[in-house]
């Protein structure tokens, strides 16, 4: 009479050890292409809210960038190429007194005639929507407060029991 071989011990001890290993490899290996995916999608992020903000004519800072984009600093200044594009950027918009600059000037030169008109046109397209929000603002300050003051004579005109419109 025969009986079954009985397995090895040691050798299915080795067969579990493997398989656990090819499983905790195969999530190391999901966990890291989520990560690269992940990271792709926020660098997609910063991309277009640089876009975003040069085209509004807003400056283009790593703070904006990073707040437009959802990403933190860190993920903005450890990406090379993100980094040096904001740098880039930064450096050729308009100095802090908003004034246009002048083609001639040091600021304005950047290498030939055209592309200082080029940033001199930049620099005054910006400087004029910087001018439109502010006057945005301030109309819609003063049309608020027409509001509130609407209200406010609405609301004493139904407390003295009219409606203004049979006083005539």
């Amino acid at each position: 009479m025969t009986f079954p071989a009985q397995p090895n011990p040691d050798q299915t001890t080795d067969q579990t050890t493997d398989r656990a290993a090819e499983r905790r490899q195969q999530r190391i290996d999901a966990l890291t292409a989520a990560a690269r995916r992940k990271s792709a999608a926020k660098a997609a992020a910063a991309e277009a809210a640089i876009k975003y903000l040069v085209k509004k004519g807003e400056p283009v800072t790593f703070q904006a960038v990073q707040r437009r984009a959802g990403v933190s600093h860190s993920f903005l200044y450890s990406h090379p190429e993100l980094r040096r594009r904001i740098e880039h950027l930064r450096q050729q918009q308009v100095p802090r007194g908003g004034g246009v600059v002048e083609p001639g000037s040091a600021e304005g030169r950047a290498g030939d005639d055209r592309d200082s008109v080029v940033f001199a046109l930049t620099a005054e397209i910006a400087r004029l929507k910087r001018l439109h929000r502010q006057e945005m603002a301030e109309l819609r300050a003063a049309l608020e407060a027409a509001h509130g003051e609407n209200l406010v004579l609405r609301r004493e005109l139904g407390f003295r029991g009219g409606t203004g419109l049979d006083s005539r």
